[in-house]
């Protein structure tokens, strides 16, 4: 990515962000953050990244809002753009936060059972298998 369209990126989840809260009153919508956004190289497609708190079907539900109001959306963010042209929204399922948990629940449970195991009567061993 470019300097630009990283900055391109920020400003799209700042603005999308600020969008969806403010103008888009849909009740399938549950508690979604977007976590990043990619854009293309020639600033024509945006990849908003929502990570989506519930159910599996809460997650759907939201995703369809969003993707159904895409272009509501790109409508309330031509004037808040410098740009010529407005990207086409693509909202996507960002699944890295429960996949952190999942990674971070699974590293706790080996330390708890590490600790739980008995070291062996001499002490430590060494590389060779030795007391």
């Amino acid at each position: 990515m470019t300097r630009r369209t990283q900055q391109m990126g920020e400003f799209l989840r700042e603005e999308l962000t600020d969008i969806i809260r403010t103008e888009l009153d849909d009740p399938r919508l549950g508690f979604w953050t977007i976590t990043h956004v990619e854009v293309s190289p020639e600033l024509r497609s945006a990849r908003i990244f929502v990570s989506v708190l519930g159910t599996e079907q809460e997650r759907t539900d939201t995703l369809k809002a969003l993707r159904g109001a895409a272009g509501f959306i790109r409508t309330h963010l031509k004037p808040r753009m410098r740009t010529r042209t407005i990207p086409d929204l693509d909202f996507r399922d960002d699944r890295s936060m429960e996949h952190a948990e999942e990674i971070d629940r699974t590293l706790r449970q080996l330390h708890r059972e590490d600790e739980r195991r008995p070291l062996p009567a001499s002490g430590i061993r060494d590389t060779e298998g030795k007391a």
